[in-house]
């Protein structure tokens, strides 16, 4: 087992065991890639997303918020190009039952044609692992392997192909279809004219909206509509905890420019999401820019970035800006009938105003800022794991602790705690030695925690402990929640 699935198995691990993220329906056996969040991953959900919607509109004059519904108009996905256009090819093993998505496979295929044109499948960014299984098997060096996309392999040569987790040829179904979206029904009768899907992706409902926002409200081009909400892709390939899932919250933005100066707000947006995660707290050397290429970019885009963050599996994507350019209004007023455009009174046009996207996943973001947050430190005489969770994110904001139960302390740290909870989420505890406390409150990312001592009721301070630097000093207790809000709300 390598280091990254070490840091991956711990963290799911103290998910569990503390209470930030349980397995849905573990009682019945569990429902592959869904998951609960327990008490402590709700409060840090709802932290994300508070921090998300603070930054994205209540800070700003010309953004604006919205909740659409989960259920739409069918032809709502018609007109996207969902119904035709969202689906991945995918590839079943007949031995393991795993299934594959044919576009994320790759292929070692023998440069020459020798050992018996055998081909190693193997996942993407597994080639390590495809070398290794070429050695051992083909008895032959991987550098005379060409690599090649399973979607490029014709069907009449499945039969060589050697899969993943496989030391025989021929498992591998040949490519089909597979369409992501989940399926209902509205009314009483389950047939094909009340037929709904469930979203796949929240900017839609965005779009729809566009000329009610407008008429309802007094923003102009240039704006913005931001939502936060669930969407439900049927998943081919689920792996990597949370990072891909059937059931996931979106943290969108869609922001409607005059065409022209989209190029321009799509390069103010790439640096306002970065500064974002900074300002999140996530290491900044973990964060990159990844460009579509041509091979890459949607049919839609001019243009195209993700954000990146190097988790213990790899760099994968964290948020995507895009450029769609006017084609989701255009499709709507297509296939709805209703005009899209809009009058710009500033130069006196009327046009149908390109869209620069920003969508992220909260789920994806939580993990990351777990992943992030997440370390093993030795000490002089002990082993800690901590949780380095920015203040404003933190699910427990302060520990609240009495050095003893007896005279009196109790009494000072109760009234203490239920002062605080006014304002904070806070934890009172009051058993065994304060060390071990200390230990179970860095674990799951309290950043501070107040002692009640005996000095307590000479001179009415308190001892606070950074949960970072582990340093301690005395504060005077009506101080306290001056000091949080220094912390927490005004970051100092």
């Amino acid at each position: 087992m390598t280091n990254q699935e070490t840091t991956m198995d711990k963290l799911i691990s103290l998910c569990k065991r503390r209470g930030y993220i349980f397995g849905s329906s573990e009682i019945y056996g569990g429902l592959s890639a869904v998951y609960d969040y327990g008490p402590l991953g709700a409060e840090l959900k709802r932290n994300i997303k508070n921090f998300w919607w603070k930054w994205m509109v209540q800070k700003r004059d010309n953004i604006v918020g919205l909740d659409a519904a989960i259920l739409m108009h069918p032809r709502v996905w018609e007109a996207s190009g969902h119904v035709a256009g969202f689906q991945d090819p995918l590839v079943d093993c007949k031995v393991t039952k795993k299934r594959y998505r044919a576009d994320q496979v790759y292929v070692l295929r023998p440069k020459d044609g020798g050992n018996d044109g055998l081909m190693f499948a193997f996942k993407e960014g597994d080639d390590e692992l495809a070398a290794r299984k070429v050695k051992n098997i083909a008895k032959a060096d991987a550098s005379t392997y060409e690599k090649l996309a399973l979607t490029d392999i014709p069907l009449r040569e499945f039969s060589r192909i050697v899969g993943p987790d496989m030391k025989e040829p021929g498992s591998l179904t040949e490519p089909r279809q597979f369409n992501l979206m989940f399926k209902t029904h509205v009314g009483p009768v389950e047939d094909n004219a009340n037929v709904v899907y469930m979203r796949p992706e929240t900017a839609q409902g965005i779009y729809v909206n566009f000329t009610n926002v407008i008429n309802s409200t007094r923003v102009k081009v240039p704006f913005g509509i931001a939502q936060i909400g669930k969407a439900f892709r049927n998943e081919i390939t689920t792996e990597n905890f949370i990072f891909r899932t059937r059931e996931f919250e979106q943290m969108e933005m869609q922001f409607f420019v005059r065409p022209g100066t989209d190029m321009a707000w799509f390069e103010t947006w790439k640096q306002d999401r970065i500064d974002y995660y900074r300002q999140l707290g996530i290491r900044q050397e973990k964060l990159r820019f990844h460009e579509h290429g041509e091979d890459e970019l949607a049919h839609y885009a001019a243009a195209a970035f993700d954000i990146q963050y190097e988790f213990p599996f790899g760099w994968k994507e964290l948020e995507g800006i895009h450029n769609r350019t006017d084609f989701d209004l255009k499709r709507h007023q297509e296939w709805s009938g209703r005009d899209q455009s809009y009058f710009d009174d500033e130069v006196k046009e009327k046009y149908v105003p390109y869209i620069v996207e920003t969508s992220a996943g909260c789920d994806r973001t939580l993990l990351t800022v777990l992943v992030d947050a997440f370390a093993e430190e030795k000490l002089e005489n002990d082993m800690r794991t901590v949780l380095r969770l920015h203040p404003a994110l933190a699910p427990i904001k302060a520990g609240i602790f009495p050095l003893v139960k007896k005279e009196g302390l109790s009494d000072i740290a109760i009234k203490l705690k239920d002062e605080l909870k006014q304002h904070y989420p806070v934890f009172y505890d009051e058993g065994g030695a304060v060390g071990r406390r200390y230990r179970r409150q860095d674990e799951i990312g309290t950043p501070f925690c107040f002692t009640i001592d005996f000095q307590t009721k000479e001179d009415e301070t308190v001892t606070v402990r950074d949960r970072d630097s582990m340093q301690q000093k005395r504060i005077p207790i009506r101080g306290v929640f001056d000091y949080l809000f220094s912390k927490i709300d005004k970051g100092e």
